[in-house]
């Protein structure tokens, strides 16, 4: 299933933030569920509920994303539309409300992503799911391959899973996104990075150094004084490497779909790992952007990575 790129929607760019920001998201009627963590925290998950018996998907959402995020209705209406269910669990303080423990997220989650996906699969299997399928955009998209790859066999509860627009070389990645017009995405992230951050030092005060963290310019120096210390990590150096996915594609014993299309922003097609275990599919389409993937005329449609990704999980 090749993109159709829409000769209207030109560049990396335009790919990127046209379709998040100028069409029209799905409506969708989620339920949500608050679920206590085992360090004694909380998460929200939003869920689409359908008949017992059908598929189930969980997606992972991308930085500073959420259930609303275009990619997230994108996907959950269509599987509405075909009855069936599916889960987007928000990653700590994404949901609306600041959680209550030290820590945030991180692209190497895969503690995180292993519990999330046990609990959802004991759920649907009372429920009767035919199938069990998880998905993950951007930092969820790395976070979910990092325990497809640590886990290797024991992530076999899964039947198939997708990683879209995965920043699989973190340091690569983050070297983009630290330079020129790409400093548009980063200044985006840091405006709702850094107020939560303030929020967490009124919870934990001396959590990190607070003028250190309102100074970071670029996520390189936001993760040295936040991200990494927070989650077990040295530095920025230290959790861009330890974190990236790269590191454990060939580990992957699950059916896996990697979609990044080469003209995407946050991570330059040089860092586009060649090879991986024979259960991944590498898919480097030329365009596409970061999560964008936009079809049609104008005004444009943002559904077709959800039919891409529903359509190779579905592949035998």
């Amino acid at each position: 299933m090749n993109y159709p790129a829409p000769p209207w929607l030109p560049g990396g760019h335009l790919q990127t933030i046209y379709p998040a920001t100028c069409i029209a998201k799905p409506k969708v009627a989620y339920r949500r569920e608050r679920w206590a963590t085992p360090d004694g925290d909380f998460i929200d998950v939003d869920f689409v509920d359908s008949k017992p018996g059908r598929p189930f998907i969980v997606l992972f959402h991308g930085l500073e994303g959420s259930s609303d995020s275009h990619y997230a209705r994108a996907l959950m209406a269509l599987l509405a539309s075909r009855g069936w269910s599916g889960a987007v669990p928000h990653f700590r303080g994404c949901s609306g409300e600041m959680n209550q423990a030290p820590r945030f997220y991180h692209s190497g989650d895969a503690q995180e992503v292993d519990w999330v996906i046990r609990r959802l699969v004991a759920q649907g299997k009372k429920d009767r799911a035919s199938k069990f399928y998880a998905a993950g955009v951007s930092l969820g998209g790395n976070a979910l391959l990092r325990w497809l790859g640590e886990s290797q066999h024991e992530a076999d509860i899964v039947d198939a899973a997708c990683a879209i627009s995965a920043p699989l070389d973190l340091a690569g990645g983050g070297a983009a996104l630290s330079r020129g017009l790409n400093m548009i995405y980063t200044r985006v992230f840091l405006q709702t990075l850094k107020p939560k951050c303030l929020q967490k030092l009124k919870q934990f005060p001396g959590l990190f150094d607070r003028e250190t963290m309102l100074r970071s310019r670029n996520l390189y120096e936001f993760d040295n004084i936040v991200t990494a210390p927070l989650h077990g990590y040295r530095n920025t150096d230290d959790y861009w490497h330890r974190a990236s996915a790269k590191h454990v594609l060939n580990d992957i014993t699950v059916r896996t779909l990697v979609l990044n299309a080469k003209n995407d922003p946050f991570l330059p097609p040089r860092h586009l790992p060649a090879a991986a275990s024979r259960h991944v599919t590498l898919d480097y389409p030329e365009q596409g952007g970061h999560v964008g993937f936009a079809v049609g005329a104008p005004p444009g449609k943002i559904d077709w990575l959800p039919r891409r990704m529903l359509g190779f999980l579905e592949a035998n």
